[in-house]
């Protein structure tokens, strides 16, 4: 199966957090990404979502049917995101729309078996590829252009 982990587009700050909507920035941030994603993803792909409005509207920008679900939402724990998503077993190819440092943890966690701080900027892509042994193959680490 393959793990596509997509940090939220830049948001603006506020409070309460879960309301933060996207910046313009984000916003195009969330198209370019969503351009470049929709001509990649399977079309059966599985798709989680945080309820945290910044997630959703980055979601939103792919244009598909997702599930909002708190298992990948901003008070998440890494094996919760990677039980929601089915790893490494899931008949199905998986995009979660999640958060910092929850996405940066997983990655770390599956790329070098430790869940260490690994940053994952925002609207950035890890496109993880499940290997044998449980762990995973990077297969693409992209951001949004600057701008």
């Amino acid at each position: 199966m393959d793990l596509v982990l997509w940090r939220h587009c830049e948001a603006a700050p506020g409070v309460p957090d879960e309301a933060r909507p996207l910046t313009p920035r984000g916003v195009a941030q969330a198209k370019a990404m969503a351009t470049w994603l929709a001509q990649r993803l399977p079309q059966d792909c599985r798709i989680l979502v945080s309820a945290a409005l910044r997630a959703q509207q980055t979601a939103r920008a792919l244009g598909r049917d997702f599930e909002t679900t708190a298992d990948v939402g901003t008070a998440t724990t890494v094996q919760t995101l990677l039980d929601a998503a089915g790893w490494p077993d899931a008949g199905e190819d998986v995009l979660v729309v999640g958060h910092q440092p929850t996405l940066g943890e997983v990655a770390s966690l599956l790329l070098e078996g430790e869940a260490s701080g690994r940053s994952v900027g925002t609207g950035a892509v890890l496109w993880l590829s499940s290997a044998r042994d449980g762990s995973a193959d990077l297969k693409v680490a992209i951001a949004p252009a600057p701008g």
